[in-house]
């Protein structure tokens, strides 16, 4: 008896995750190709394939749902770079990897969507805040593997650990969004990335 009701108990929390996740992927879908502005409960609910109740037992509000949205983006982008360095051989091959998921080249749709999310943030303190969580995360990451590179002896001692974090998150989103614009392409963007790390290897 009591296994009967642990089981009908765990589908209906994994349907609700999943839903969330469903219904994020919609946003993401309708901001890639309309921007944050297309984005509306209605609009979400027929793009996910949803009635609009489920959408709203999901999520209180339109805000919810779009932080919910950016933070799976994020995500995304973080298990991007994990799968990237998980075979990588050294520190500084893990910081190229991790670099190049920031990139997000290989998937324009979320390069598109982060753009947006990092745009709207600037005037959304509720989305400034999922941001800015999560550079700090990654310019943690950063330092670590830089600090990892430095003991290896693949990066100068002399080198500012944080200071170069903060440089290279800011390098690789402007590259970006020049990949976006279309005046780079993925290729020379990586290439830029590690003519930096060239720059950073012990001579």
């Amino acid at each position: 008896m009591r296994s009967h009701r642990y089981s009908g108990g765990m589908p209906r929390k994994i349907d609700h995750d999943d839903r969330r996740r469903q219904i994020a992927d919609a946003v993401c879908a309708l901001i890639s190709r309309r921007g944050l502005e297309g984005v509306s409960l209605r609009e979400v609910a027929g793009e996910a394939g949803v009635s609009m109740g489920a959408v709203q037992r999901c999520f209180s509000t339109k805000e919810d749902m779009l932080v919910f949205a950016q933070e799976h983006v994020n995500r995304r982008i973080s298990e991007r770079a994990q799968a990237r360095i998980g075979g990588s051989a050294s520190p500084v091959t893990m910081l190229a990897e991790t670099l190049t998921a920031m990139l997000a080249a290989d998937d324009p749709v979320e390069a598109r969507v982060w753009m947006a999310f990092t745009a709207q943030s600037a005037v959304d303190p509720a989305l400034a805040e999922v941001q800015r969580g999560h550079y700090a995360g990654l310019a943690e990451l950063l330092a670590v593997l830089l600090r990892a590179a430095q003991d290896a002896g693949e990066v100068r001692a002399g080198v500012d650990v944080p200071a170069e974090a903060e440089t290279l998150i800011a390098l690789a989103d402007g590259l970006t969004v020049q990949i976006l614009l279309g005046r780079r392409t993925a290729e020379s963007a990586r290439a830029m990335l590690h003519e930096r790390l060239d720059r950073l290897r012990v001579a």
